[in-house]
């Protein structure tokens, strides 16, 4: 029986990006797809941002970091990502683990671009995947950049089934 992960869905190949294109990994789809059942996901495509689309990135403002337009700073997707991550709670329960797409306004777990007063820095984290780990703060995740590194490879695999045994464990107890 296969574990389910979560992973972002340019990473199977889906072409979901803001240019239409995909971000295939071949690791993942040929390799660690034989011990994990995939869940994609794209926030950007379920917050009905299309294909393609403006690119989106984050600023940081007095009151905190928003996800908004490059060209059209007004079109403000951060509520819409917050509420896209909540209503994906019941879907996410089931997770064992995640795979997001490094540098992704939305996926991106560490270094992505963030906007201050002009210039760009990168010290950011995706508004979907800020509210994921809220919501679920044991969840194992990487970003698929860092899984060519052998040792954070392992330890994300070896978090990953930790947890499946963890939720099991906790699912007899019941």
């Amino acid at each position: 029986m296969k574990i389910t992960v979560g992973i972002s869905s340019c990473l199977l190949g889906e072409n979901v990006r803001y240019d239409g294109t995909h971000k295939y990994d071949a690791y993942i789809n040929e390799e660690l797809s034989k011990y994990f059942e995939f869940r994609p996901f794209c926030p950007e495509m379920a917050i009905g941002l299309g294909v393609p689309r403006k690119k989106i990135h984050l600023v940081q403002l007095d009151s905190g970091v928003i996800c908004v337009g490059i060209e059209n700073p007004d079109m403000d997707v951060t509520d819409a990502l917050i509420e896209c991550a909540n209503t994906q709670v019941s879907q996410q329960n089931e997770l064992c683990g995640y795979i997001f797409k490094k540098g992704s306004p939305s996926c991106g777990t560490e270094n992505v671009k963030l906007l201050i007063e002009g210039d760009y820095q990168k010290i950011g984290q995706g508004i979907f995947v800020q509210q994921t780990i809220k919501n679920f703060p044991r969840l194992p995740i990487e970003e698929e950049g860092r899984l060519s590194d052998p040792k954070i490879r392992e330890s994300f695999i070896q978090r990953v089934k930790a947890f499946h045994k963890l939720k099991m464990l906790e699912s007899e107890m019941k």
